[in-house]
């Protein structure tokens, strides 16, 4: 079965506390993304990593605070998080709207997707979703995740498998 690791938005802007649109809590999850994103590197599996890449006048902005401007420390990822992945900058919620992640995934062809990353009610949650509505097989990892609506990540709970490290890296 193949597999691909998906690493979303985690970075600086959203993990750390002194980030733009902190995530609380989500600094924890760092050492478990890095533990993934290794075991995919040294596991010959395909990691697409996504980053929010705004412009500093972005639409978004009217919704949330600025953050992930392009070339900021915000927008960066932890350092102990990259390891050969393909990156897709992204300007919206959802990843699905660059086009370059559908020719990934039909050249990856994957059966299983194992998400992760924050937020778990957004861009995590929209991830998921469009790999679910392609018809791939979707995990996410629970001890990977940080959100910030509890109502939506139960509901993500019922509507996902959720699944530990462990049961992840199998």
């Amino acid at each position: 079965m193949s597999t691909v690791f998906f690493d979303i938005d985690t970075q600086m802007d959203f993990l750390y506390p002194a980030g733009a649109l902190y995530v609380p809590g989500a600094e924890r999850i760092v050492p478990a993304v890095a533990a993934l994103n290794r075991h995919a590197a040294a596991h010959g599996i395909p990691l697409i990593a996504t980053m929010d890449a705004h412009a500093e006048n972005d639409p978004e902005f009217r919704s949330w605070p600025a953050h992930c401007v392009a070339g900021t420390l915000g927008q960066r990822k932890p350092a102990e998080t990259m390891v050969a992945a393909r990156i897709l900058e992204k300007r919206h919620v959802d990843c699905f709207t660059e086009p370059v992640l559908e020719q990934w995934l039909a050249e990856l062809r994957p059966a299983r997707c194992v998400v992760y990353g924050v937020a778990t009610d957004i861009c995590v949650f929209h991830a998921a979703q469009g790999l679910r509505q392609r018809g791939y097989a979707v995990e996410i990892v629970a001890d990977a995740v940080r959100g910030l609506d509890t109502a939506k990540i139960a509901e993500m709970q019922r509507a996902f498998s959720f699944r530990t490290i462990a049961e992840a890296t199998r």
